[in-house]
């Protein structure tokens, strides 16, 4: 149950795929068995996971749709399972001894540092479904790239979708923005021979952000097609 609470968004996610834009808002995860059990640590098998959601279900904790490729949890009344800074300031402190460490456990909302140390230790345990907003963009860039150089090797897809989830969660960027830099940067002349990673994306995206809402702002013509907008709107 914790692991499932640690693992909802605990803000709107969107993203596209096969054309379609989907959402997944807060207390909701796109994920899959394989992942939950990776996340649940030791001892967890996928027949673990697999009667704990049926459970769950059946207690009225969460919704549990599934499909070929991944699925949907949607955890009830997930508000009353979050806690402000407020709240925990205002506990107690006897309170706080015994019930702290489970406060913190369900709140959500991390600071960044908290956030990438909590990365350092679990990213490599992640697995991303095909039809997660992770992968998803991982794949759309990888072929981006194959378009521009179809002899490109294919890279580790797993290790691209964690660099994108780090983008969406560490750096908050939306999946949207995520896409549209992608084809910026593939249709730029420069820029299509260095990023050809979803890492190298990541820690060049402030540059190229810049460089973007430069061109916009000072008229010139842009030969993007598919990335013609203004990108000084939220594309830090």
């Amino acid at each position: 149950m914790i692991t499932l609470l640690l693992m909802a968004n605990h803000q709107e996610r969107k993203w596209i795929w096969q054309g379609k834009k989907f959402v997944a808002g807060p207390g909701q995860l796109v994920t899959s068995l394989e992942s939950i059990k990776q996340e649940s640590g030791k001892g967890i098998s996928i027949k673990n996971v697999r009667s704990a959601l049926d459970k769950f279900v059946k207690v009225g904790f969460l919704a549990n749709q599934s499909a070929k490729t991944g699925r949907l949890i949607t955890i009830a009344n997930w508000a009353k399972y979050q806690i402000s800074d407020d709240d925990v300031a205002n506990q107690p402190a006897n309170r706080w001894q015994t019930t702290g460490k489970q406060v913190a456990t369900n709140k959500n909302v991390k600071n960044d540092k908290n956030e990438k140390k909590e990365d350092s230790q679990h990213s490599r345990k992640r697995e991303y479904a095909d039809d997660s907003p992770e992968m998803i963009e991982a794949i759309y860039l990888w072929e981006k790239i194959k378009g521009n150089n179809p002899e490109h090797k294919k890279p580790n897809l797993q290790s691209w979708a964690d660099d994108i989830r780090k983008m969406n969660q560490l750096d908050h960027r939306p999946f949207e923005k995520i896409h549209k830099m992608i084809d910026w940067c593939q249709l730029d002349t420069f820029w299509q021979t260095n990023i050809l990673s979803a890492s190298k994306l990541r820690s060049k995206y402030d540059t190229m952000a810049a460089q973007a809402n430069r061109k916009f702002s000072s008229g010139r013509r842009i030969e993007h097609t598919e990335a013609k907008e203004n990108w000084g709107y939220g594309v830090d």
